[in-house]
This record gives C-alpha cells, sequence and structure tokens, in this order.
C-alpha cells in the first residue's frame, strides 16, 4: 500500500513540474530565432537587419507583446559562411527551443537551413532569398520578396523587356555570375528571359565565389563584344566587376541585372560614380511614388539609431523588408491566436497582410502571389558623398510603368 501511495505522490511531483512547466512556457517569453551575418561579406546587410528586427520586437514588446507575452530574439553570427548554418539552425531549434524561427540574409545562407527546418516541422520566415523552395516545396516556408509566383524568371524579366524595348533592338548577350546558390538561380532565368526575347547569348559562364582579381573575366566578356550585359553577383563581387569594367573602359548598350550591394551606402560611397549607367532590380527605393507613410516612418527610426550600432545609414535596401517580415509574423500570430507552426502557415496562405512595403499575400511555394519588382538606373553620381543619394535622380525608376521616373540612357560606359 505504500509503494502505491508513494508511487502516486510521486506521479503527483511529476505531474506537478510538468505542470510548472507548462505554465512557465506559456508565460515565459516568445523565442524567435534565426542566424545572421555579423561579420563577413554580407555582413554590412545582414547588421542592418538585426536592427530593424529589434525596433519590431521593441514596438511590440511595449504594446504587450504577443498573445500576452513579450517576445526575444535569439540570434548567432553565421559568419557569411553557409556551412555554418545547419549546425545554428539545430542549437537553436534543439538547445534554445524557440517557438518561431527566421532565416537570415541571402539565399547563400537560407537554403543550408532547411533541412533542419524541415525535419523540425517548423515554420520558416525567409527574406531576400532566390527561390529558396523551388527544389523543397515545403509547405511551412514563406518568403519575403517581392519576386513573386516564378522568381527566377522574375528577377531577370524586367531587364530583358527593357533590353527588348530599345531602338535598334540588341541582338548580342553575355550572362555572368557567380558559382553560388543565388546567381545560379538568378542566371537560369536570365537565359529562359533572353530566349523569349531573341537575344543570342555570346558569352555564358560562373566564377568561383572566392574570386579576387575580376580582370580577366571582365576583359573574356569584353572580348565577346555584347551589346546587352546580365550579372548576378554577391556585394563584394560587384565591387569587383565594376572597378576591372571602369578600370579598362568596358562600354556596352546596356549592363547591370542583380548587382547585389549597390543598394548600401557602403557600396554607393565605395564606388561612387562606378555605378553611372548601371540598371539593377530593386526590391524598393525610396522615389518619390513609393514613399508611403510607414516605410519613411520606419527608416526616420532606422536612421536615428543607424549611427550608434555601426549599421547601413541609408536603410533602404534591406531593413524595410526585415521590419516588414515580422509585421507580417506579427499578424499571422495575432490572428490564428497561435503559436502552432502548422496553423500559421495556414493562416499565411489564405490571408493578406499590410506591411511597410504594401501589402502582402502568398502563392505558390510560400512566395508572394504578385511581382513588385523595380528596375532602375544610376546616374548624376558624382564623387562618393553620401548625401547626394538622398536626391532620387541618382537613381530613376525604369520599370514597372506605374512608378517610372525616366527613361533609359545609353550606351553603358564603365566609370562615366
Amino acid at each position: 500500500m505504500r509503494t502505491k501511495i508513494g508511487r502516486r505522490a510521486a506521479l503527483g511531483v511529476i505531474a506537478a513540474g510538468a505542470m510548472t512547466r507548462t505554465a512557465t512556457a506559456q508565460t515565459g517569453p516568445i523565442l524567435i530565432g534565426f542566424a545572421e551575418a555579423l561579420t563577413g561579406s554580407l555582413a554590412a546587410v545582414g547588421k542592418s537587419g538585426i536592427v530593424a528586427t529589434q525596433i519590431w520586437a521593441e514596438e511590440i514588446n511595449a504594446k504587450g507583446g504577443l498573445l500576452g507575452r513579450q517576445v526575444k530574439l535569439v540570434f548567432y553570427d553565421n559568419q557569411s559562411n553557409p556551412t555554418n548554418v545547419p549546425g545554428l539552425y539545430v542549437k537553436l531549434l534543439d538547445v534554445d527551443k524557440v517557438d518561431l524561427v527566421l532565416s537570415g540574409y541571402a539565399t547563400n545562407m537560407v537554403v543550408p537551413a532547411m533541412p533542419v527546418v524541415i525535419s523540425h516541422n517548423k515554420l520558416y520566415m525567409s527574406i531576400f532569398s532566390l527561390a529558396t523552395n523551388a527544389e523543397f516545396h515545403y509547405p511551412r516556408t514563406f518568403a519575403m520578396i517581392a519576386t513573386g509566383p516564378e522568381p527566377k524568371k522574375a528577377f531577370s524579366q524586367g531587364f530583358f523587356e527593357i533590353a527588348a524595348s530599345m531602338k535598334p533592338k540588341p541582338v548580342t548577350l553575355a550572362i555572368l555570375g557567380a558559382d553560388a546558390e543565388f546567381s545560379r538561380n538568378a542566371t537560369d532565368g536570365a537565359r529562359a528571359n533572353a530566349a523569349e526575347v531573341g537575344l543570342k547569348i555570346v558569352y555564358d559562364k560562373s566564377y568561383p565565389p572566392t574570386t579576387t582579381d575580376y580582370a580577366p573575366i571582365v576583359r573574356a566578356v569584353r572580348a565577346t563584344n555584347p551589346e546587352v550585359v546580365y550579372v548576378a553577383s554577391y556585394p563584394s563581387d560587384t565591387a569587383g566587376i565594376l572597378r576591372a569594367a571602369a578600370e579598362m573602359g568596358f562600354t556596352s548598350r546596356l549592363f547591370g541585372g542583380a548587382l547585389v550591394g549597390t543598394a548600401t551606402a557602403a557600396m554607393k560611397t565605395q564606388l561612387g560614380p562606378l555605378m553611372n549607367g548601371v540598371v539593377i532590380i530593386e526590391q524598393w527605393i525610396p522615389a518619390p511614388k513609393l514613399r508611403t507613410p510607414g516605410v519613411m516612418g520606419f527608416l526616420k527610426t532606422y536612421r536615428a539609431r543607424a549611427g550608434a550600432e555601426g549599421v547601413d545609414p541609408l536603410g533602404v535596401f534591406f531593413p524595410p523588408f526585415a521590419y516588414a517580415r515580422m509585421q507580417v509574423l506579427e499578424q499571422a500570430v495575432t490572428g490564428a491566436g497561435t503559436l502552432d507552426d502548422g496553423k500559421l502557415a495556414d493562416y499565411l496562405r489564405t490571408h493578406s497582410f499590410k506591411t511597410i512595403v504594401g501589402d502582402i499575400a502568398y502563392g505558390k511555394d510560400g512566395e508572394w502571389a504578385e511581382s513588385r519588382l523595380l528596375w532602375t538606373q544610376f546616374r548624376n553620381i558624382k564623387g562618393n558623398d553620401l548625401a547626394q543619394f538622398e536626391n532620387p535622380d541618382t537613381e530613376v525608376v525604369l520599370l514597372p510603368e506605374a512608378f517610372k521616373s525616366g527613361d533609359l540612357i545609353e550606351p553603358f560606359t564603365a566609370g562615366r
């Protein structure tokens, strides 16, 4: 009899302990975890996104948190190295036991976490990652990137629409990109779009991500005498390619594409006039027709603390979307009334969300239901002063027509 009583008492203690832990979990902070680039080649972008995410967390906690609980960000430095990513997400999910999972910046950092997230059946909110889910088709991942339902094609479609509109219509094309996940996806789409507008590819090669000397590569492109050049590059590549092009006086009728990094203050002040004439893809810029009260108010808050945080002082590239991702997550948790990953995924698929970068609805593979990309051209850049980039005349919108602020200027002459 004592044994039974003792056993019941022990079970009671265990049950009480379990109830205490459950109560603590339900009243403790909601943990939101991710790995981001705090060091390495992607850090200039990654750190600016962390500041934006922290601004959201501070604001939501000041309002009482989510579901009546405060939120806490748990993040680690992926060092801009894809091989570090899986282990960090195992730590976030198995050791820290985060409630909600975000990706870090960039395709090359987003994709390596996917198998870990999928094995844990977690919701995964990615950001600025091109066609992350094209191969996985995981029903619980949702993107924060304006590419729309056909991300690979969208990342160059406007560029080739511009090429096709030129008179006389160009004939030859060179495609150049890094041998990395993002660039491969972008150049795959470029080939498809080039075929649709009838351009003949005369150069189509990739370069190792470890490349430091771009002169031989740009020289090889020039040797094929292309009228149009499409480039898909990460920040350090972008700088190297534009510098090499300027040093040899590279010319073509149209030059640009997905040259990542040109939207950051660091790159703008580093390259200055070397960007003149380049046509690039943008997620958003503060052009007159794109300045919503919400996004400009956010930028005011962000810029007030950017100096002290040592991050991009302009903040027009990554921060608005990092903040908007949290707005989407906030509305999904509040609307669904739960942290259950499956129920949140169902809610995200069936609702639209208001953010500082516009209304968002999701479609196939967790991509935006509609593309909302911009194509712009740099011009009138003089010297390396950052203040000049507050003038919308330094970057005009070519497409879409609804936001157009200027016409294409050709030809492109590097360093002009």
